[in-house]
């Protein structure tokens, strides 16, 4: 086997497995009666591309068959083999076309691997200037051919932007990219595990899911009583350590002049046991209810906690929402970057285009326009429990930027996984309010909100301050088998 040594690692900043460095297999094509120079070239040209990528390589050695490709059975099977070798390593399989290509050796080897993760095609353009019998390619149709026979052997893969595209160009490291991020995306969602710490809050039917639905898409949920976690907290001695370190990473993580010592040090305290659940039970995200419990029997909001676990780039969700920890997720680990959950609440003034979205909040600060965010009370929940026991939100505005939204949701009524997902910016337009907030602009957004009306999904929504949407959406219809509407 031939492997990339010590490829640069995708920059991250949060310990979610999921977001490891992605590793291909490579199937580089060949056929007998075009050039074998080509292969040789190609397959060298491939594996530098990767390497700029990030991305780790499992290749046949060049001696191990013709020049490293697959033609034959024998190397077929050579592949194969090694494919199997590696299976937990895999995220996905480049197959790379120099030349025409034995499409049958391709999907031979794809199928006896059995993989079963995504595929990405490309095929070399030819040069105008080349085509004599010596330097002829033919990928442009053999692309076709492999196409066909994946199809047939109904395995689905994934194309490139361009037909045909040069391994070295700048277009081909953005597929590259793009389908790094889809096998991030199904590999942390086919294997991911979730926590569920307290019960749905009584008035938020709109937070209700299907448990079953998402195992046996490989979605594990691991719940945890809000009276566990309390007891859990009144066992604390303030001065353990790792009480204190949380308080100190509080503090640093926020402003918190005008908090009360004593609410930050219960905050503390249910970060250790936040921390130590999702240690000890291998948690990918959580859902936490808060609304009104945490406040009226622990005496503060868990927004700080849980926005610093999303900042960290393991999602948490309020009001126990599920299918909304999961979006973030989805979207966290296609961009490596921190998502968020909040409402599509008002209008933007009489501007179809635009609206207000909210939460109390516990975004994560990389969002907001400030880079240290201020440490505030709950305003909402403060008229009823008191201000005194509803510290601990996370406010701000959020910073004008391209962002992807997803919203996931178990259709118990049809029995099926859904979605829908599109892309905007949030604007910079005035607008003076409290907890999280920012206004967003999206191309026929009436048009987004009718469709979800009349398809009965929920009003949190899941925000990333990057594009991934076609890469999230190819992971999940295609590989994943959820129902996706993309809102272009």
């Amino acid at each position: 086997m031939a492997a990339l040594a010590n490829p640069q690692p995708i920059q991250i900043t949060g310990n979610t497995p999921a977001l490891r460095p992605v590793t291909l297999g490579v199937i580089v094509g060949n056929r007998g009666f075009f050039p074998d120079h080509l292969a040789v070239v190609g397959r060298k040209v491939i594996l530098e591309q990767l390497a700029k990528a990030g991305i780790n390589a499992i290749i046949v050695g060049e001696n191990e068959t013709n020049h490293g490709a697959i033609t034959t059975m024998p190397e077929v099977r050579i592949c194969a083999d090694l494919f199997r070798k590696h299976r937990d390593e895999i995220d996905g399989i480049l197959v790379t076309l120099p030349n025409f290509g034995e499409e049958r050796a391709i999907v031979d080897t794809i199928r006896m691997a059995d993989l079963h993760v995504p595929v990405l095609v490309q095929a070399t353009p030819d040069d105008p200037k080349t085509m004599t019998i010596a330097d002829r390619r033919d990928s442009f149709c053999g692309k076709m051919s492999a196409c066909n026979n994946l199809r047939q052997y109904n395995i689905p893969y994934t194309l490139t932007k361009l037909h045909t595209v040069d391994p070295s160009s700048a277009e081909f490291m953005t597929d590259l990219k793009d389908f790094a991020a889809i096998c991030r995306v199904v590999r942390g969602m086919r294997r991911m595990r979730v926590g569920m710490l307290g019960a749905r809050p009584t008035a938020f039917n709109t937070v209700r899911f299907s448990e079953k639905m998402l195992e046996h898409a490989g979605i594990s949920v691991e719940t945890l009583d809000l009276s566990e976690a309390f007891g859990r907290m009144n066992r604390m001695n303030e001065n353990e350590p790792d009480v204190v370190a949380k308080l100190a990473a509080i503090q640093r993580y926020a402003r918190t002049a005008n908090v009360p010592a004593e609410a930050l040090g219960k905050m503390a305290k249910f970060g250790v046991v936040l921390d130590r659940w999702m240690t000890d039970t291998a948690l990918d995200a959580t859902a936490i209810q808060c609304w009104t419990s945490m406040e009226e029997y622990f005496g503060v909001v868990p927004c700080t906690l849980m926005s610093m676990a999303s900042n960290g780039l393991a999602p948490s969700a309020c009001e126990t929402d599920i299918v909304g920890v999961l979006a973030m997720y989805a979207l966290t680990v296609a961009s490596g970057r921190p998502s968020a959950l909040v409402d599509w609440n008002n209008n933007y003034g009489d501007d179809p285009d635009k609206a207000v979205v909210f939460h109390c909040s516990n975004l994560p600060k990389d969002v907001f326009v400030d880079d240290i965010p201020v440490m505030d009370y709950q305003e909402i929940i403060a008229g009823t429990v008191g201000r005194e026991n509803t510290y601990g939100t996370i406010v701000g505005r959020v910073r004008e930027n391209p962002f992807t939204y997803l919203r996931m949701s178990t259709d118990d009524i049809e029995g099926k996984l859904v979605a829908y997902i599109g892309e905007g910016v949030f604007t910079n337009d005035p607008l003076s309010t409290f907890g999280g907030y920012g206004v967003v602009k999206i191309p026929r957004m009436q048009e987004l909100l009718a469709y979800i009306c009349n398809n009965g999904f929920e009003h949190h929504v899941s925000i990333n301050q990057t594009n991934v949407a076609n890469a999230v959406k190819e992971a999940l219809s295609k590989y994943l088998g959820w129902s996706v509407y993309h809102h272009k």
